[in-house]
């Protein structure tokens, strides 16, 4: 049960019974995650298909060093053409992957163990009440557009000391062409209900431009 279904050559009937295997996982496997971290739809596809795709890439290399070589580089151009995931996604597609490997490698029953294991251990660990700060979910990212000329290291202090219990600076970057700056805070507001005001405030001073207030949670990490 635990060998591998491969002998020296790769026959068809072991090559479909992979990828019945691979598919089936996968499909179980990018529901139990999707469904954990709230994916999109094209997240859950691309999850589902990772493992037979990536076991069918093994089974066909299968030993030729050459071609891994080509493989390799194929994968590495698709990485930088991929746009930065969370935490989440990035280790949910490794796991895929891990899983595919041990597919292609005929060795279905690991295969399936590690996609639907590590799934019901990612799902079990997402309901423990460990790391969940409730004082968090009040923070939320502040993002200001500015004008390039505008000074804006205090412009907006007394709108800030006038709405917000607390304020720190998170990151600034150029924006449309170098003609704008995009300031980042992480905030919390005295007052939520004050939100529009606030928002409103800030216009006078950024020229009516972009103002973006945002859960600081789900974004941290693409800032």
């Amino acid at each position: 049960m635990f060998s591998s279904i491969y002998s020296t050559e790769v026959t068809a009937s072991q090559f479909f019974l992979m990828a019945l295997a691979a598919i089936l996982s996968g499909l179980v496997y990018a529901f139990v995650t999707s469904f954990r971290i709230r994916a999109t739809k094209r997240f859950f596809l691309t999850l589902s298909l990772i493992p037979f795709l990536v076991a069918t890439v093994i089974t066909f290399v299968n030993g030729n060093i050459g071609a891994g070589v080509a493989i390799g580089g194929a994968f590495a151009l698709i990485r930088f053409r991929s746009a930065q995931g969370t935490s989440d996604e990035i280790g949910g597609i490794l796991i895929g992957m891990a899983g595919g490997i041990a597919f292609g490698m005929g060795y279905l029953a690991y295969g399936v163990i590690l996609l639907l294991g590590l799934s019901a251990l990612a799902f079990l660990f997402s309901l423990l009440p460990i790391f969940e700060h409730k004082s968090m979910a009040k923070d939320k990212l502040l993002r200001i557009t500015i004008p390039e000329a505008l000074e804006y290291h205090d412009i907006f202090d007394d709108i800030f000391a006038h709405y917000l219990q607390s304020v720190e600076s998170v990151g600034v970057k150029t924006t449309g062409m170098g003609s704008m700056f995009r300031l980042s805070f992480r905030i919390r507001m005295k007052d939520p209900t004050e939100e529009k005001a606030f928002i409103d405030e800030l216009r006078t001073r950024n020229g009516n431009l972009e103002i973006a207030l945002l859960p600081y949670s789900d974004i941290q990490n693409q800032l």
